[in-house]
């Protein structure tokens, strides 16, 4: 009786698992190169591919055998819960570091440079799954940012909650937690349950000057006056994820706060308004000016509501900020849709 050939099943592992990592990998390139715009991740994982490819010797494309494979055709329960676009990048993260790994650790006697290089890619891997997850996160912010219109700004009140969960039922996608005259404390557990309130309705939540309080309450970004801490220096606390907007009053402090590199501006006062007394508002026509200068969204803001916001779009103001338009509405909500629609 003839004797049974033995085959060796190492080089078609290593090349089911080097075809795993690769086609894992330019799911998440793809990704970063359409969703984040990253040049440097795209740039890193194709280096990680055409090093890969480099090292998928043919001795393990030639033992390639799907006819035999087992695993072939095989699903899990969790494939189909795989909803949203960062759920099937995380999926692909796990599925490039298992076939790393299993690369890692049928290659040390056989092909150690590609084992170190498994390694290698495996652990840069871990590091840059949390900058992809990351970079997400200020991907949707932005989005958001792009296409809200109104901007509602609270002040200090009893029913602050109430008013704000109008303002989001009615479509409202940004909100500017302000409040000057309440303790720490208060200011806390206030911007705590108006940020739970934002995520509920997917709306962008925004704390006026207190940094440590957006920190602490996993706001989606702050906002500060001409006579708060420097871009810079905030931007190394809050992180590139949070959004940083900057209160603006002239031509030149719009020129610097993109320069310094702020997500959003606010620009006025356009009208006159009981929030800046004694400051002389900027008018519609500087809005002209304004369209000239800005390279990133901005909210015309200062005495604006429903009897003037038609001036301002005829103006040229894409999107404004409101105060007292919704705190002050005897109906909140719709007073917001009416903004809306204008």
């Amino acid at each position: 009786m003839p004797e049974k050939l033995v085959i060796d099943p190492l080089p078609q592992l290593i090349d089911a698992n080097l075809d795993r990592a690769r086609e894992g990998l330019r799911v998440i390139e793809e990704w970063c190169r359409f969703e984040l715009s990253d040049k440097e991740i795209v740039k890193t994982i194709k280096n990680w591919r055409q090093l890969l490819g480099q090292h998928h010797l043919e001795i393990y494309k030639l033992a390639r055998c799907t006819s035999s494979d087992s695993g072939i055709g095989l699903t899990h329960p969790a494939q189909q819960s795989r909803h949203s676009p960062i759920d099937i990048i995380s999926a692909n993260f796990a599925r490039v570091q298992e076939a790393l790994r299993v690369l890692e650790e049928f290659c040390r006697e056989s092909n150690s440079k590609l084992a170190k290089i498994a390694t290698k890619i495996r652990y840069e891997a871990y590091d840059l799954e949390i900058k992809v997850l990351r970079g997400n996160i200020s991907s949707k912010r932005k989005k958001l940012l792009e296409s809200s219109k109104i901007y509602l700004i609270t002040d200090p009140r009893e029913n602050l909650s109430a008013i704000v969960c109008e303002a989001l039922e009615a479509g409202i996608k940004m909100i500017q937690y302000r409040s000057k005259l309440t303790s720490d404390i208060q200011m806390y557990l206030q911007a705590k349950e108006l940020c739970l309130l934002c995520k509920r309705y997917n709306s962008l939540f925004i704390v006026n000057d207190r940094i440590d309080i957006a920190l602490a309450v996993n706001a989606d970004g702050v906002h500060l006056g001409q006579d708060d801490m420097p871009t810079d220096v905030v931007r190394r606390l809050i992180g590139n994820e949070m959004i940083l907007g900057r209160s603006t009053h002239s031509l030149k402090e719009i020129e610097v706060a993109q320069e310094q590199g702020c997500d959003y501006l606010g620009v006025g006062p356009i009208m006159e308004t009981k929030t800046k007394p004694g400051i002389q508002p900027l008018g519609t026509d500087f809005i002209c000016k304004v369209l000239d200068s800005a390279t990133i969204p901005w909210f015309a803001i200062g005495g604006i509501n429903i009897e003037n916001i038609h001036q301002l779009h005829s103006a040229g103001a894409k999107r404004v900020a409101v105060i007292g338009a919704v705190m002050n509405a005897k109906d909140p909500s719709t007073a917001a849709r009416k903004l809306l629609k204008s």
